[in-house]
């Protein structure tokens, strides 16, 4: 029954987590989902929940298997995705996601990636638009075992502040323990570029829309060459409305 324990902000996975919000949705059943080798699959789950909302997703690619994951996470007061792909020999996946929040809310974004054979890839995608009080994590581990030489993993986490009384957590994390691999992350948070709005508007455009255009843009690249992507890029941009 200890497994059944909620957790605390000791449990790393937790440490920014709304437990209160959490303790009546818990414990939370995972979703599995299995590759056959060589075959692909794709997913997207937009979740736009008034109320908690918190999904865990297991994902299994056997070798040569692929797999493309989208997430809008833009939900109610809380929203948790945290997913976990163990990848077979020469496998790929591709993890792509957008979390927009404001007023008091809280979402949170926790993924492992494990590299268990060679030559797998997966690429990691986040980003997020945070306004009010809002609080967006993101928690990121790619996990390379020992002997998945040739293992190439990315994660690319990017936070957009629409007011300083916003808050971005972001923790992404590479544990190699093979050699001749390509791994790397990029980590940033930050404002609207003041130069990109003064050109745009220059250009004729009205400050609101100048603001809309570069967080579209933004936000889009979560969603790029996803099978349906511009349906998720149409969502993320009716939640963008409710935040400007």
């Amino acid at each position: 029954m200890a497994s059944l324990a909620l957790p605390t902000r000791k449990d790393e996975a937790y440490r920014y987590a709304d437990l209160a919000a959490l303790a009546p949705l818990w414990p939370i059943t995972s979703q599995m989902i299995h590759v056959s080798a060589g075959q692909s699959d794709a997913l997207a789950i937009t979740a736009l929940s008034h109320g908690a909302e918190v999904r865990d997703i297991a994902i299994t690619l056997e070798d040569g298997a692929s797999f493309d994951l989208r997430v809008l996470n833009a939900g109610g007061a809380y929203g948790r995705i945290s997913v976990t792909a163990t990848l077979g020999k020469g496998a790929s996946f591709h993890f792509g996601a957008a979390q927009l929040g404001g007023g008091a809310q809280t979402l949170e974004i926790v993924t492992e990636v494990r590299h268990l054979e060679p030559d797998a890839v997966s690429r990691q995608t986040v980003r997020s638009v945070l306004g009010g009080t809002a609080t967006g994590t993101y928690l990121g581990k790619v996990h390379v075992a020992r002997g998945a030489v040739g293992t190439d993993g990315v994660q690319s986490i990017r936070a957009m502040l629409l007011e300083r009384t916003a808050t971005a957590n972001a923790r992404p994390e590479l544990e190699i323990y093979a050699d001749d691999v390509k791994c790397a992350h990029g980590c940033a948070v930050g404002e609207l570029d003041p130069q990109g709005l003064f050109y745009l508007q220059s250009r004729g455009l009205p400050p609101a829309e100048a603001k809309k255009l570069m967080l579209h843009a933004f936000i889009a690249e979560a969603f790029v060459g996803a099978p349906e992507g511009e349906a998720l890029t149409e969502a993320a941009l009716a939640a963008l409305e409710g935040l400007l």
